[in-house]
């Protein structure tokens, strides 16, 4: 197992375990949940390396960075979609 991949694990097991700890998973839905968490967490992780390995020295912004229509840069949403 690469560290990718180990670190995709082990970030899983831990939101996962989070999701428990707060009431938003049960128990008995682990076996469903945890590779739905396990492939996001891998995914994220292979983009952030594409990117990463992508990225020149010329000082490219990353898409994620990029500011939005409303000039907002990746502020985290409220759940009615507006920003914080």
């Amino acid at each position: 197992m690469d560290k990718d991949s180990r670190e995709a694990l082990q970030v899983a097991k831990e939101l996962t375990a989070k999701f428990i700890e707060t009431r938003t998973v049960s128990p008995g839905n682990f076996a469903e949940i945890f590779p739905a968490v396990y492939c996001v967490v891998a995914r994220a992780i292979a983009q952030s390396a594409t990117h990463a390995a992508g990225a020149d020295d010329a000082g490219d912004t990353p898409e994620s960075a990029a500011p939005h229509a409303d000039g907002a840069r990746n502020a985290p949403r409220r759940p009615g979609g507006e920003r914080e």
